[in-house]
């Protein structure tokens, strides 16, 4: 069996919440961050679309490359400073070259993209020479590296919606395998854009915000599902080995919050139609990784997109793995909407909190389809004091899946 790597250190920026009590107090009630959104572009039919939007100005974040921050890059450094602040992290207390940063986005830089399309064609006037290193998708992880000092690896994941599941995934196998002592990991998404949500819609992937509920837009392995609410945020988490943990803060025992397995695989056959198959196999592998059989697992945090394919593949894919035994599950983009490259990180946040609450939170109130056969947990949080294993699932645009497992250590 693997060692397991410990969860030191969590910070969140999302629709539910700036930080974790805020986040823990939406989570678990069941309050939706989803509303509204009008498109209103020339040459594109008026809509209004359902959106996840994280209320923060990051107009005040300032980076160390002195260079401006997209949106989805200031979300990022204020969430890895919660985490480090979570971790107790102090100056000088980490050897540089044993620090490695994972970083997933599946669209970085959006909104400096968009301005730059702005400033070039609507306004006619000369683009800012900084436009290329703030809308590249490695912006964020190269603030974070600078923030932090890291001198091990600093690698990128582009991998669509399962980007920050990868990222994370990647950051514990570096760990496993000791090429680094400590991580920063997690994924960041802002693309709340006229053009950007406009392409999606076009997409006939989001949920109408039209409705006489907005915040119910987005209702997962519903029977009437009607598509997914676009959000963004970031999560960031500190990782250690237990022997850094142990050595950094010799006085405090190392989280109980680990992380205990991972996989990762491609469906290979089409580009954005889901397959129950490569699902099921990437499920398999994760709990193969973490030596735990599907019994284990107390809770699983689904993709669970709201879309027609992708629910009907998930739920098959799930029952296909857990059979007769069947698992409790959340799906909580019906609640912070889907934050595409950062929701792998987000959902597994929401996982974590579960397993510290020993509480499984509920995915509004919507019913899931019969036809599924989903143990769905709806309208309120659901006690499970035996809580000790937990299951995230990401699954993306171009066949990539990836799974996490979270374990909490304890009698």
């Amino acid at each position: 069996m693997n060692p397991p790597v410990h969860v030191s250190g969590i910070g969140v920026m999302s629709p539910l919440g700036h930080d974790l009590l805020a986040f823990d107090a939406a989570l678990f009630a069941g309050h939706s961050g989803v509303g509204p959104f009008s498109i209103e572009l020339p040459g594109v039919d008026a809509a209004t679309v359902a959106v996840a939007r994280c209320a923060v100005d990051v107009c005040t974040v300032r980076t160390l490359s002195r260079l401006p921050a997209d949106r989805g890059t200031a979300l990022a450094l204020l969430a890895v400073e919660a985490a480090l602040q979570h971790a107790g992290w102090a100056s000088g207390g980490v050897d540089p070259t044993r620090l490695g940063v994972y970083w997933g986005s599946g669209m970085g830089g959006a909104h400096s993209f968009d301005a730059a399309c702005q400033t070039l064609h609507g306004e006619h006037r000369r683009m800012r020479p900084t436009t290329v290193v703030t809308s590249m998708p490695n912006a964020a992880l190269a603030e974070i590296a600078l923030r932090v000092g890291a001198r091990g690896a600093a690698i990128g994941y582009a991998c669509a919606c399962a980007s920050s599941a990868v990222a994370i995934g990647e950051a514990l196998r570096a760990l496993r395998a000791g090429w680094i002592d400590v991580a920063i990991a997690g994924g960041s998404e802002a693309l709340l854009t006229p053009a950007i949500v406009a392409s999606w819609h076009a997409m006939r992937v989001l949920a109408p915000g039209d409705g006489a509920v907005p915040q119910a837009a987005c209702r997962p392995f519903a029977a009437d599902r009607a598509g997914f609410a676009l959000g963004e945020g970031a999560a960031a988490l500190v990782l250690e080995t237990a022997a850094h943990a142990q050595a950094r803060r010799p006085a405090q025992a190392p989280s109980p919050l680990v992380l205990s397995g991972y996989a990762t695989n491609c469906d290979g056959l089409h580009i954005t139609h889901p397959d129950a198959a490569g699902q099921a196999r990437a499920m398999r592998a994760a709990l193969a990784d973490a030596g735990l059989q599907p019994h284990d697992i107390g809770h699983l945090n689904a993709h669970g997109t709201a879309t027609q394919a992708g629910d009907a593949a998930e739920a098959q894919s799930i029952a296909d793995v857990f059979c007769a035994h069947g698992v409790p599950v959340t799906a909580t983009k019906a609640l912070h909407g889907h934050l595409l490259g950062a929701g792998g990180a987000v959902e597994l946040v929401a996982v974590l909190r579960a397993l510290n609450a020993c509480r499984l939170p509920p995915s509004g109130c919507v019913p899931a389809d019969p036809a599924f056969g989903v143990d769905l947990v709806t309208g309120a949080a659901r006690p499970a004091p035996a809580l000790r294993h937990a299951l995230s699932n990401s699954f993306a645009f171009g066949g990539t899946n990836a799974v996490l497992i979270a374990s909490r250590l304890g009698d």
